[in-house]
């Protein structure tokens, strides 16, 4: 073909180095990502960790609170619950 019949900018070559005719080779290598994944699994890990350090500080508060602040916690806890609950089934319509 000659450069008159060129369609496509003379900068750019006539073929890529990836197909995209459709006719890709599902045997080929992919390229290895380059560490993103080890960076995203070290965040898991320390919003897991600090997460638990959270609910554990929670839970020995709640443990030395008196008895009187463990019902009122329970009933408001109750009654958000059942506020959610009713607003899933206005929404699904159940």
């Amino acid at each position: 073909m000659s450069e008159s019949f060129r369609t496509t900018p003379p900068d750019q070559p006539w073929s890529s180095t990836t197909p995209a005719n459709g006719y890709q080779n599902p045997h080929a290598e992919k390229p290895v990502p380059d560490g993103d994944d080890a960076g995203d699994a070290g965040k898991v890990v320390l919003v897991g960790v600090l997460g638990g350090l959270l609910s554990a500080a929670g839970y020995l508060i709640y443990r030395r609170l008196p008895d009187e602040q463990k019902q009122r916690l329970h009933s408001q806890a109750r009654v958000l619950l059942q506020e959610r609950i009713s607003e899933i089934r206005r929404n699904f319509n159940i």
